[in-house]
């Protein structure tokens, strides 16, 4: 271990008000001096992975991860090989293929539906929930849910296309609470499973899909939770699925988390564990896919929500773990603990944000629906 190291990071996290064995929710705790070289080598990688290891501790993680993004620690320490050959390896391959696609259902979202039901709201929406005017997860899910059918102005007896479903918690609350017929697909063979169980009886149809290979004409073309699994170099692709689908004078809509800056990588700790091929895109990516297929009409920001939706995640995944640990091992809990709180604090320092953007094709009349 590199003295010298050590005291780099302690004055990098000193500037951030972070302190090694310190007495703040914040500080963390060092258990193992290793520690230190492996966050200067690896950064967000080592970071993550040293957690998941046992090298640290910290009382609040979401807070720690905030004060760090605020002090934009991420930018001082990054630049390593290991950063820059998967830069290279974004920028050579496409990692959002077709023949990539089912990988995040097979390694994320089929992890245990048992995990998702003892985390999720009971709609199961794995997506920002809207805290306006709610007090409890299941009440600013519900919200979310309606905010995006009063943005994209359903009507009973539409057709509406979701690229990308979950488990049905959308095309189950359209149906019911809107009278639409709803087309889902998603590439987890655990979600169409419970999904299609879930919205049994009602005019909702749930396949296991890539979101490339969806042919019909529909009113409505949605994805809550999706953008952020398409890539970069796939944008324009996706952009044009919509524009084939959806039927003249008909509205478009996404809901995505987002960064503030163009990248074609993701943080590679949350690449490697949670969402392989993952990516979130900007406003300039998005923009730029769409050009001379569509005009926005709304875009809202409710990034802020995240957090208080993350952090609710986290509580009832902490109460649950007694009745997952025998199923999951003590590493997988340190891994999605760090996980959600980490995410909580990336929302907190507004280093990424979650746009829901209404769309038109040029020409036809803006939407007359209920924004807000």
């Amino acid at each position: 271990m590199s003295s010298q190291a050590e005291d780099l990071v302690k004055k990098l996290l000193k500037s951030a008000d972070i302190e090694v064995n310190g007495s703040h929710p914040w500080d963390i705790q060092v258990h193992d001096d290793r520690f230190y070289d492996r966050v200067l080598k690896e950064v967000a990688l080592g970071l993550g992975e040293s957690y998941m290891d046992g090298w640290w501790d910290s009382q609040a993680i979401d807070q720690f991860i905030d004060r760090a993004l605020r002090a934009r620690l991420d930018q001082v320490i990054k630049g390593n090989w290991k950063i820059l050959l998967q830069v290279l390896r974004a920028k050579l391959f496409n990692l959002q293929s077709s023949a990539r696609a089912f990988q995040i259902g097979e390694r994320h979202y089929d992890l245990g539906n048992d995990l998702y039901q003892a985390m999720l709201d009971k709609r199961l929406n794995y997506t920002c929930a809207y805290w306006k005017e709610a007090s409890t997860l299941d009440e600013a899910q519900e919200a979310k849910l309606d905010l995006v059918c009063r943005k994209i102005g359903l009507k009973p007896g539409m057709k509406v296309l979701e690229l990308g479903c979950g488990w049905g918690s959308f095309a189950k609350y359209a149906a019911e609470k809107y009278g639409v017929e709803v087309l889902g697909v998603t590439v987890s063979e655990k979600q169409v499973e419970l999904g299609r169980e879930l919205c049994q009886g009602l005019p909702v149809e749930l396949r296991l899909q890539d979101y490339r290979e969806v042919e019909g004409q529909y009113d409505r073309v949605i994805s809550i939770g999706v953008m952020e699994h398409v890539g970069y170099k796939n944008y324009r692709t996706y952009m044009e699925v919509v524009d084939r689908t959806l039927r003249p004078g008909g509205v478009g809509f996404f809901h995505t988390i987002g960064s503030n800056t163009s990248e074609i990588r993701t943080n590679a700790w949350t690449e490697k564990y949670i969402f392989p091929n993952g990516m979130l895109p900007s406003i300039a990516q998005l923009s730029r896919a769409m050009e001379g297929l569509f005009v926005i009409e709304d875009l809202h920001n409710i990034g802020p929500h995240y957090d208080p939706t993350l952090m609710a995640w986290h509580a009832n995944f902490e109460k649950a773990w007694p009745d997952l640990q025998d199923k999951y091992s003590e590493r997988f809990y340190r891994m999605w603990r760090y996980y959600l709180l980490s995410s909580a604090g990336g929302f907190r320092s507004r280093m990424n944000q979650l746009w829901q953007v209404v769309f038109t094709r040029p020409g036809d009349p803006q939407p007359d629906c209920r924004i807000s």
